[in-house]
């Protein structure tokens, strides 16, 4: 890959003086102080993201006894924000690149909180559920504009390296510490704290975020409406399919009408952006082999590892019989080891490149899949998850930023927003892509299994942890054939 062309220096905090889009003009490179604080609110922001994908699991038995759900009613609240937030990610993306990316991120941190307070105080199940569509809508616009302000804030070179490894980090470390702070917060208080607790730190960030980040300059013109709509609604109807197929298995009618929905909107959503002026999903960006590479590795990544952070949580809760809190700790390990790792990733890719560091992650990911897949009933904690926790851990520290570098390298400023938008759309897709082929297969092996609960349970895990590690496999066999070898970055910022 040819040496991208450097983005704008990262301006200063926003002064008088205004460009004619609205957005203000740089006036001298930030102090690296400002620099590292800008990244703290960042990456706060995106950490809520994290979190709240978890952070409700523990409480969901007494949600389900506070507001009356119904056994598979439960699932709604967990459902209802991956729907919205994966099907508004692409809008997300764009409306940054036209409103101006830190205003984008004010109003979904604004929005996020407000929907977690109405969440916090629901008094019915709909109550809730609205709420945490709410919450979904905050986050697709939250998502995405933070990356792009990573871009955008931070030049190529070291100092985006190290940005983007904290970044990186965020996902993992808010699922773990969603579950830590859910068990601690539904046992010691009520499990109305986990949505609530999310009103301060929305509001602090709010706040904090026009002092230290500067706003990116907009990029105003016709907004792509039929671009908007079919992605939307397309994207919406994939990721509802997906839910469905975890649920009731592949042959449910819904699921595939909703696959066949899905295919038909994206298909035309593909002829739209081919013809658009200003397409919502510029396709130029997959002209690029590397990135087009970087896009598939963030697709079939999460596929595999998600699943298993499902089924690990399972398997500490009713095999172990952990409490929530200690089930929430088990994962420290994974925490401590992603972010020991991360560390050393900016130099390991100033001296070595992306695609070397990127390999070497997927291959920790594959043996700690398969290691999982040797688990057995009798197995412990120390025995049977302590390793591969630490290697899944390592391999997602040394995956995952080298992937959103090179999806991000030469993206051109007006563009930030739509990349950061599909990489994020492509990750949490994935996800629930992974997820629902997983359950899936764990179904199928337990449907007629003999034995207790706990050896059914791990049984059929260690069938879906297999799987998990094929797809693994696939996401280093693409990426090892579609990222090309690149000469070491040795700018500094």
């Amino acid at each position: 890959m040819s040496t991208p062309s450097r983005p704008p220096s990262p301006s200063a905090p926003p002064s008088p003086a205004t460009t004619g889009s609205g957005a203000p003009e740089a006036a001298s490179a930030p102090h690296p102080a400002r620099l590292r604080t800008a990244l703290f609110v960042i990456v706060t922001a995106y950490l809520m993201v994290g979190v709240d994908s978890t952070v409700v699991n523990v409480a969901l038995p007494d949600i389900q006894k506070d507001l009356d759900f119904s056994p598979t009613g439960l699932s709604w609240v967990l459902n209802t924000y991956t729907l919205a937030f994966g099907g508004l990610l692409l809008l997300g993306g764009r409306v940054g690149d036209i409103a101006g990316r830190r205003r984008t991120l004010t109003a979904g941190v604004l929005l996020f909180a407000l929907a977690s307070l109405l969440g916090g105080l629901a008094g019915e199940s709909a109550w809730l559920l609205a709420a945490r569509a709410l919450q979904g809508a905050g986050s697709a616009l939250i998502a995405p504009s933070t990356l792009a302000l990573i871009t955008t804030n931070f030049p190529e070179g070291p100092r985006r390296h190290h940005a983007l490894g904290i970044y990186s980090s965020m996902a993992g470390i808010g699922a773990s510490v969603g579950l830590v702070l859910g068990g601690m917060l539904t046992s010691w208080a009520s499990w109305r704290w986990a949505l609530l607790i999310n009103v301060p730190i929305g509001i602090g960030v709010a706040l904090t975020l026009p002092r230290f980040v500067s706003e990116t300059r907009r990029h105003p013109g016709r907004f792509d409406v039929a671009g908007a709509l079919t992605g939307t609604a397309g994207m919406t109807s994939l990721v509802y399919a997906f839910i469905r197929v975890s649920e009731d298995g592949w042959s449910d009618t819904q699921s595939l009408l909703g696959f066949t929905t899905a295919a038909a909107l994206l298909t035309g959503f593909t002829l739209i952006e081919s013809r658009a002026g200003q397409p919502i999903m510029p396709l130029r960006l997959f002209a690029s082999r590397n990135r087009a590479g970087g896009y598939a590795g963030i697709l079939l990544l999460p596929a595999g590892m998600f699943g298993a952070f499902y089924f690990l949580t399972l398997i500490t809760q009713q095999v172990l019989n952990y409490s929530p809190l200690r089930a929430g700790l088990a994962f420290l390990p994974l925490t401590l080891a992603m972010f020991t790792v991360l560390r050393f990733v900016p130099r390991l890719l100033q001296r070595f490149g992306a695609r070397p560091v990127l390999l070497t992650g997927m291959a920790l990911l594959i043996t700690a899949a398969g290691w999982l897949w040797r688990l057995e009933p009798g197995d412990g904690y120390a025995r049977g998850l302590l390793g591969p926790l630490l290697l899944m851990g390592m391999g997602v520290g040394l995956s995952f930023m080298p992937l959103n570098a090179t999806i991000l390298a030469g993206v051109e400023p007006q563009e930030a927003g739509a990349a950061s938008g599909l990489l994020q759309t492509l990750q949490w897709l994935g996800g629930t892509l992974g997820l629902s082929l997983l359950v899936t297969v764990f179904g199928t092996a337990t449907r007629h299994a003999h034995g207790s609960p706990s050896e059914v349970l791990v049984d059929g895990s260690a069938r879906a942890f297999g799987v998990g590690a094929l797809i693994a496999l696939t996401a280093l066999l693409v990426s090892a054939l579609a990222i090309t070898g690149t000469k070491p970055a040795r700018g500094t910022a």
